[in-house]
């Protein structure tokens, strides 16, 4: 494992990242089907050139070429009329893997959404934040701490050019990890010493999705998996108490469970979000 190689992993998050928001937003407008898949298909192999030659996963050439892809999906012709926007969130694996989720994302596309999966960094964010929060809370190794805390300052200076590419470019940005960190105890849901798998994270995440307009949320857990039974499942009622409109359905995946009745209730928590998107024009 050498440096370079630890950079390359760092940069592939990104670029990874960045392509799966650009995509999702970009995917369900497009006036001529598989535009923005065609485009995503391009830029992997490009991207996977890049780290084969070793070139454009330093910092500067990352920004340039985060330019560059934002206006090749800003050119892809789209026409932009309100669909039922879904969040997903959930146990790691389950919610990036197609063969965990049923090709989850897949699905929700048929169903004429836009789908919003927040990045991977986030967790990586995640992970770092809670090698210092566990020295606060509980003691330990300074160095720990330390050594914590400069991977996040690190990472926080690459995640304000993400977004605010995305921004200038017309699409909607994640919020900052720093004040992603604030939801949870702002909002009196969970503690930040859970963090036992997705931990608090999950509850934030689930927090900005209905905060920023992606309130039908999917929330995917392995079946018998207790710490996302708690911050993911456990977490729904405090979050429809204080948020009345939110929408948010879990489902479990695991080899018991048919794909059917999973989509099934899926396209229940669909069908009240289709129903709140045309009452004000049924209302006119």
């Amino acid at each position: 494992l050498t440096l370079p190689l630890i950079r390359k992993v760092i940069a592939c998050i990104y670029y990874g990242d960045l392509l799966v928001a650009l995509r999702s937003q970009t995917k369900p407008y497009e006036n001529k089907p598989g535009s923005a898949d065609a485009l995503t298909e391009k830029w992997i192999a490009t991207i996977q050139s890049w780290m084969h030659k070793s070139i454009n996963y330093n910092v500067h050439d990352m920004k340039r070429q985060f330019a560059v892809i934002c206006a090749s999906y800003a050119s892809v012709p789209v026409t932009r009329v309100p669909k039922v926007k879904v969040g997903v969130v959930g146990e790691i694996y389950v919610k990036y893997s197609p063969l965990g989720n049923n090709d989850l994302e897949k699905f929700l596309e048929s169903q004429d959404c836009e789908v919003n999966l927040p990045g991977l960094m986030g967790f990586v964010q995640y992970c770092a934040y809670n090698m210092a929060e566990t020295v606060r809370l509980y003691g330990g190794s300074l160095v720990e701490k330390t050594a914590a805390e400069a991977a996040l300052t690190l990472i926080a200076g690459m995640e304000k050019v993400i977004i605010k590419t995305l921004k200038d470019a017309g699409y909607h940005a994640p919020m900052p990890f720093s004040e992603l960190i604030k939801l949870p105890e702002q909002s009196h849901t969970i503690g930040m010493g859970c963090k036992m798998g997705e931990g608090w994270l999950l509850t934030a995440e689930m927090l900005e999705l209905v905060r920023s307009g992606y309130e039908n949320i999917v929330c995917a857990q392995p079946f018998g998996c207790l710490p996302n039974h708690i911050v993911g499942k456990g977490m729904i009622r405090k979050l429809k108490d204080d948020y009345p409109f939110s929408n948010i359905v879990a489902i479990d995946y695991d080899p018991g469970a048919t794909k059917i009745n999973q989509e099934n209730r899926i396209k229940l928590m669909l069908a009240v979000a289709k129903e709140r998107l045309n009452a004000p024009a049924e209302a006119q």
